[in-house]
């Protein structure tokens, strides 16, 4: 099996929890003589932004002309995301709630892979057609205050983003989601709540493993 496991967050593990999260499930993974792991740092790759300059490189690659040097650089960090995406079995992501939402470059690895004809499709009345249905996801995520409630959860945008796109638009399962949260809005719970937490991304590694 092909896992890839997706980094996105360059803070070290002992001062955020999703890097802790990333370090516990890359810790179980990596004994496993069954999993073939591939991991993708999304600050440590280069991921330029999308913007005119990709839409200008395949307007110059259709016409057999040569890129730029800064419109070559974007469709090839586009291109591996792609690559790697696509071999993987199962794609892990470890990722922070920041200000509601994703982290700016774990938004760009999906701007990379969003793409009509890679991952999806537009049927003849307008409708979305999953090109990679058979993926499996795993979500870990970690949030320092509660957005668990009724009143909290419309204003949690990162999960929710993650699953509407991944199992919305892709059509993919996603086969574990391990949440961290609360632990900096409950300080005198942080510990146990962290504990208890990564206990649980074991759990969901050793549930991959033996699958």
């Amino acid at each position: 099996m092909n896992l890839l496991v997706i980094k996105a967050n360059n803070r070290p593990s002992d001062q955020a929890i999703s890097s802790k999260m990333y370090d516990t499930f890359i810790e179980e993974v990596s004994k496993a003589s069954n999993l073939n792991v591939k991991t993708y740092d999304v600050f440590a790759e280069d991921t330029p932004v999308l913007g005119q300059e990709l839409f200008s490189g395949f307007a110059k690659l259709e016409a057999h002309e040569v890129p730029s040097e800064t419109e070559q650089r974007l469709l090839d960090a586009k291109q591996k995301a792609m690559d790697l995406f696509s071999e993987a079995d199962v794609i892990a992501f470890a990722f922070p709630l920041w200000n509601l939402t994703i982290p700016a470059k774990l938004q760009t690895f999906i701007d990379y892979i969003f793409s009509a004809g890679f991952t999806f499709n537009y049927a003849e009345d307008g409708s979305l057609i999953p090109l990679l249905p058979e993926k499996k996801i795993i979500l870990l995520n970690a949030r320092g205050g509660v957005y668990s409630t009724p009143e909290t959860a419309p204003m949690e945008m990162a999960v929710n983003y993650m699953k509407t796109t991944f199992a919305g638009v892709f059509g993919m399962e996603i086969i574990e989601e391990v949440i961290i949260e609360g632990h900096n809005a409950q300080p005198d719970q942080a510990e146990k709540i962290i504990s208890q937490g990564l206990a649980e991304v074991k759990e969901a590694a050793k549930r991959l493993i033996n699958s």
